[in-house]
């Protein structure tokens, strides 16, 4: 195998992680809709934990996009 092909292997691989990214951002939203609409006071409690965890659930899916461009081009 050569490394042109090695490289496009491995970038595709560390790609995967957006995949889990894009789950996370799922649940996260589903969970917080769900409490939302369940008891409706409490949600305006709620959002900043939904903001933290949004924020940290996307740095996780851009890690993994940089981590895939360092692959490919570096």
């Amino acid at each position: 195998m050569d490394l042109h092909s090695a490289r496009m292997i491995g970038a595709g691989l560390a790609t995967m992680g957006l995949i889990g990214a894009g789950v996370g951002l799922g649940v996260l939203f589903s969970g917080y809709l769900q409490g939302a609409l369940r008891n409706p006071s409490a949600a305006p409690g709620a959002q900043p934990m939904l903001f933290l965890g949004l924020a940290l659930t996307e740095a996780l899916g851009i890690f993994a996009l940089v981590m895939a461009f360092i692959i490919l081009f570096v």
